[in-house]
């Protein structure tokens, strides 16, 4: 019979090939992630002071869409 932890769920066994294939797909989310982060600020940077007016265009566009206006 399997020991149980207090949360009920039963030991797993967990490969050291299993465990670094999980930390390459972390690893590459990060990356993935820290990219699309600069392309984000490259795009911020770009648009400069019409940041709040890109905004409020969304808002609204949202709003005209819950009362379908478009």
């Amino acid at each position: 019979m399997p020991m149980l932890f207090a949360c009920g769920l039963s030991y797993m066994n967990l490969d050291v090939e299993d465990l670094l294939k999980i930390v390459l797909v972390l690893v590459l989310v990060w990356i993935v992630l820290e990219i699309v982060s600069e392309i984000m600020g490259l795009f911020a940077w770009l648009l400069g002071p019409f940041r709040p007016l890109l905004g409020l265009i969304i808002v609204v566009l949202i709003v005209l869409w819950l009362l379908d206006r478009i």
